[in-house]
């Protein structure tokens, strides 16, 4: 969503204060726009601004805001990043949404300084933290790979329909590109579907197939992603709702809304629904999550997630070049707070 901003230092200095909110008076919204932002930049820079949150982010009462400061770390892709990100997976007492996020984004960075911590924790008492570890080691391994090397030669010679660093790479045959027909194929996405489902398999090999699923992006692949909620795994769910926010398929929301709705389903899944529904951003998710957002019974980190999503939707059907546009809005709340 737009090119790598052009910075100076007051901006940086702007884009702190927003995010960290230390006036007090940022919206949760525009400090995930100073976020991204911020990420957008991909420099230690910003790997250090961000790091900062250890002593306010990080320390911040918001799951959610700390869950998405680990994520935009794992995805500058820096090892400097590595120290924050291990203080917090770290922390047994810190929330597993966020401890599972610092996991992931540092199987993101990918570095092998990062595997005697990851199997450390592979063994944790919480089971999104067990298995994002699992995962991470596991991408490690495979980015080390000869396949995993010759596929980060690939990406750089090719244009990528997602940018994103995801937990694991596409089934082989799917990794760069629009798939060929024979891939796209009713039958492949049925065998798909079966990895996705088997729980006997690696959650890295099922997370594969799910991440081919979405380079296929039909209808017939969304219907066999949607399956996936039946799942026992929280962590995998939430990653097929993430999905679903990337793939921006309106076929997919139905099967969100419910997953929003279900007061019995964890918190971190109704969480990744709302904001991928915000991104989808057609007018029937609206109502929803302007409900959300608003009722009592529904958890903090869903009442943040829908607001944050609500700002979404105000993107995707406004005529904003970029979402990630956290210089206009510091600078707004700078104004606001004179």
């Amino acid at each position: 969503m737009g090119e790598t901003p052009q910075v100076t230092t007051e901006d940086l200095v702007a884009l702190e204060a927003a995010l960290l909110n230390t006036a007090g008076n940022v919206p949760l919204h525009n400090r995930f726009r100073a976020l991204f932002t911020l990420k957008a930049l991909k420099n230690d820079e910003a790997v250090a601004i961000i790091s900062k949150g250890d002593c306010y982010g990080f320390a911040d009462e918001s799951a959610l805001l700390k869950h998405e400061l680990a994520y935009c770390l794992g995805q500058i892709k820096r090892v400097s990043a590595l120290p924050v990100l291990e203080s917090v997976l770290t922390d047994e007492k810190e929330d597993p949404m966020v401890r599972h996020e610092a996991a992931e984004a540092m199987g993101a960075i990918s570095s092998e300084s990062a595997i005697p911590v990851l199997k450390r924790f592979a063994n944790d008492t919480n089971r999104d933290v067990r298995e994002t570890c699992e995962i991470a080691l596991a991408k490690i391994e495979w980015d080390n790979s000869e396949e995993g090397r010759r596929h980060q030669r690939a990406k750089e010679e090719n244009i990528q329909t997602y940018t994103s660093i995801d937990p694991a790479p596409p089934t082989s045959k799917l990794l760069l590109g629009k798939p060929a027909p024979e891939d796209a194929s009713e039958s492949n996405i049925s065998d798909l579907r079966l990895k996705l489902l088997d729980k006997k398999l690696p959650l890295f090999e099922r997370y594969r197939a799910m991440f081919a699923l979405r380079n296929i992006g039909t209808p017939k692949a969304v219907d066999a992603l949607a399956d996936g909620f039946s799942d026992d795994s929280a962590l995998f769910k939430h990653e097929i709702a993430f999905v679903f926010g990337q793939l921006l398929s309106a076929h997919s929301v139905p099967a969100l809304l419910r997953v929003l709705q279900d007061n019995n389903e964890s918190d971190m899944v109704r969480h990744e629904a709302a904001e991928a529904l915000g991104g989808i951003a057609t007018p029937e998710v609206l109502p929803y999550l302007k409900e959300w957002m608003q009722r009592e019974d529904s958890p903090r980190v869903v009442r943040e997630s829908c607001q944050v999503a609500l700002d979404m939707w105000e993107y995707e059907n406004s005529g904003e070049f970029q979402y990630a546009n956290g210089l206009d809005t510091s600078k707004a709340v700078e104004a606001v707070g004179a």
